[in-house]
This record gives C-alpha cells, sequence and structure tokens, in this order.
C-alpha cells in the first residue's frame, strides 16, 4: 500500500506540473494572440517599416527571417545528417569517437551568444563574408548542427541490426545497406531533430545580432552578402529600444504573433515530411 500511495503521489505531481505548463504556455500563447490579432493586416504583413520600425510593415523583417532559418537548414540539415550516419555507421567506435560524441553533446548546449561571437569572428571577420545573410546563416546553421547530429544518430542506433547483418548477407555493399536498409526507418526521427533546429534558428536572437540583423532597413536584400532585418531582432529593438514603449506595443505583439505562426508553418512542413517518411515503413 506504500508503494502504490508513493506512486500515486509521483503521478499526481507529474500531472500538476505538467498541466501547469500547459496552462502557463496556452495563457503566453492567448495572450499573443488577443493582442496581436488586431494588429495584423496586410499593410503590416507587405508594408515598409517607417521612423525606425516603430511604424508601418515588416515585410523585410519577415522575408530576412526566411532566409536565414532556409538557409541555415539548408547546410545543417545535410551535414548534420551525413556526420551522424558517419559516426553510426563507419566510424570505429573507440574512445576517439566517444570523445567527439560528448564534444557534440556539449556543443548543443552551449549559449547562443556564444556561437554569435564564432560566427561573428570566423564568418563576419576572418572570412570576410561581412554582416550578410551568409554569415548569419552558416552561423545559425553551426548552432543547430549538434542538435541535428545527435537525434540522427539516435534514430540510426534504433534501426535494429539485423536489417544490416541481412543487407550484408545478401551481398549489399556497406553504402547500399545504409541507403536501402537502414536511412527508410530513420529519417522519420532524423527529421524530428530538425523539427527541434527549425524551432531554435527562427527564434534566436543573439546569433544574428552579431552576425547580420540591421536596425532598421526598410528594403529587401539583393544577394547573400546584404544585412536583413530578422523578426527576432526586430521585436527586441521594438520591446527595449524604442523610447515610447507603450506606442509601439501593438506592433510587438503584431510581431511576436507573425513569429510564432512562422515557426509553426516550418515546424508543420517538418512533421508532414517525417509523417510521409514513416508511413512508408513496412517491418
Amino acid at each position: 500500500m506504500k508503494f502504490l500511495s508513493k506512486e500515486s503521489l509521483i503521478i499526481n505531481l507529474v500531472r500538476v506540473v505538467t498541466y501547469f505548463i500547459v496552462v502557463v504556455v496556452g495563457y503566453l500563447l492567448l495572450d499573443i494572440i488577443v493582442k496581436g490579432l488586431p494588429t495584423i493586416s496586410w499593410e503590416f504583413l507587405s508594408g515598409m517599416p517607417r521612423k525606425s520600425g516603430a511604424e508601418g510593415g515588416i515585410y523585410p523583417a519577415i522575408i530576412g527571417t526566411l532566409y536565414l532559418v532556409l538557409g541555415a537548414i539548408a547546410v545543417a540539415l545535410p551535414l548534420g545528417m551525413a556526420t551522424a550516419i558517419y559516426l553510426s555507421e563507419y566510424a570505429m567506435q573507440g574512445k576517439l569517437n566517444q570523445g567527439i560524441r560528448l564534444a557534440i553533446i556539449t556543443l548543443a548546449g552551449v549559449p547562443s551568444i556564444v556561437f554569435g561571437l564564432f560566427g561573428l569572428g570566423l564568418f563576419v571577420l576572418f572570412f570576410g563574408f561581412g554582416a550578410s545573410i551568409l554569415s548569419g546563416s552558416l552561423t545559425l546553421s553551426f548552432m543547430i548542427l549538434p542538435t541535428i547530429i545527435v537525434s540522427s544518430e539516435e534514430s540510426l542506433r534504433a534501426v535494429p541490426m539485423g536489417l544490416r547483418e541481412a543487407s550484408l548477407a545478401l551481398g549489399a555493399t556497406k553504402w547500399q545497406t545504409v541507403y536501402k536498409s537502414v536511412l527508410p526507418f530513420a529519417l522519420p526521427g532524423m527529421f524530428t531533430g530538425s523539427i527541434l533546429g527549425i524551432g531554435r534558428a527562427a527564434g534566436e536572437t543573439a546569433p544574428i545580432l552579431l552576425t547580420v540583423a540591421a536596425f532598421f532597413l526598410p528594403r529587401l536584400p539583393n544577394s547573400i552578402f546584404d544585412q536583413v532585418m530578422a523578426l527576432p531582432y526586430h521585436l527586441y529593438v521594438l520591446a527595449t529600444q524604442h523610447p515610447d514603449t507603450v506606442k509601439v506595443l501593438p506592433m510587438q505583439y503584431g510581431t511576436a504573433l507573425v513569429l510564432i505562426v512562422i515557426v509553426v508553418f516550418l515546424n508543420l512542413t517538418a512533421i508532414l515530411l517525417r509523417n510521409h517518411f514513416r508511413k512508408k515503413i513496412q517491418w
């Protein structure tokens, strides 16, 4: 009876904590939707900013955010998956491999401002890319790369070893085994890691603050070497740098709502791709 009572207490405690988190997140989302929805209009979404971003639209910030996120995913996703495949399927399982895995896991917990300083020193200054879309995308890609590698490797390890052995026994090469027998079953989990990376890349402010984001730029970029406005940094400027915070409060909520919608849309796209590959799995 004592064991059951303790178990029941733990279950109820976990349930209360879960409900509390759901209520807090739900309240925040509801508050942003209620206060941000009246600001949303075609002019707000498609117009150029005016008066240092205090008036007008956020179209350049929307386009800049999409450029940065898509650029980061285009670099990090194939590189992260390729690294995970090498560590899981090809690399010798020894102390060196364990050290590499430990370094990757450690990098996944490094604060984003450190990646911002890394991008500033390497891409902006050393390679001479300057404050640009290229520097910002590469910095974000390196920031989300550890998350994609860890989740992708775990997905690869979850595939039963018997599938590999059967494929090799039938005369397939190592790459044919990985491509035909392992990847189809691991891809849904690998896309889960990309979903986590998308959310982080779209919402970070510190890395783009040092590598690409512009305070006020009422035009669209012409090349990957141009600066852009971005929704996270624009929201930060409106909340902290504007002298009349109350006046721009509706724009803050509207910008936050648009950012959330973009993140949800990108995540939903990744989830649909994951489900598409998962339906093809036949054990």
